[in-house]
């Protein structure tokens, strides 16, 4: 039960320390699982980028292309909608080879980027993910507007990219860059406080077991997001 929408009164420290406890179990196991998913994916990566052979089929063919993105799509869907339906081990599974692919389909960023660009930008992902993280996971401020315009402005940009992918321009890149940076570092504070908040449910062990899953996907995401966008805008490519 959520005490805080509830006219009972829970007992004065045993059934806050239960709320506090379960909110840290859960979110440890987010923050576990995603970083797992992030190892996934650079290994998945670096081991394509390090074959041609790989690199060819992939990004030779048009099939294997979209179908892989195609995929992407489908399981980023699935998971969050099927949730309930599937058990905690299939939701991981899932999440796990959510980022395999995702992994496969990054693989260029070795090909296209200097390593020491990618190492740096990588700190600078993981510091400011880390900082907005820590913000969203202890402000007593409501995110839950600004998440709201956030997911509006990321509806916005999603636009904007796919109208450059056509026009081409480098001064609308640069923006769409920056935009997107600032959309995804609020994206992390906001995602961190909305799966506190359901942690702190009294949920079964299952459910706060899927949650975890899901939370790792979500802030996974904002990650992921945040790195090619930062990418982006520090460059260094290898020619």
């Amino acid at each position: 039960m959520d005490y805080r929408n509830s006219n009972v009164t829970p007992p004065p420290y045993y059934g806050q320390g239960a709320v506090v406890s379960q909110t840290n179990s859960v979110m440890k196991r987010v923050y576990v699982r995603m970083f797992i998913g992030l190892l996934i994916s650079a290994f998945c990566a670096l081991g394509v980028a390090s074959s041609p052979a790989a690199i060819s089929f992939i990004f030779g063919s048009k099939i294997v292309f979209w179908g892989l993105f195609i995929a992407m799509l489908a399981m980023a869907w699935i998971l969050p909608a099927r949730m309930t339906r599937m058990s905690t081990g299939a939701c991981l599974v899932m999440f796990c080879v959510f980022s395999a692919i995702m992994g496969v389909w990054l693989a260029p960023i070795f090909l296209v980027y200097r390593m020491g660009t990618i190492v740096y930008t990588f700190f600078i992902t993981a510091g400011t993910f880390g900082a907005m993280s820590v913000y969203g996971y202890f402000t007593k401020s409501d995110l839950s507007k600004m998440g709201t315009y956030l997911i509006m402005a990321l509806f916005g940009l999603i636009i904007a990219s796919v109208v450059n992918i056509f026009w081409a321009n480098s001064t609308m890149e640069w923006i769409i860059s920056i935009v997107g940076v600032l959309i995804f570092t609020g994206l992390t504070a906001w995602d961190t406080q909305q799966v506190k908040r359901l942690a702190a449910a009294n949920l079964d062990p299952a459910l706060a077991d899927k949650l975890a899953t899901m939370g790792a996907l979500n802030l996974y995401l904002d990650f992921i997001n945040l790195f090619l966008f930062l990418l982006r805008i520090f460059g260094g490519s290898r020619d």
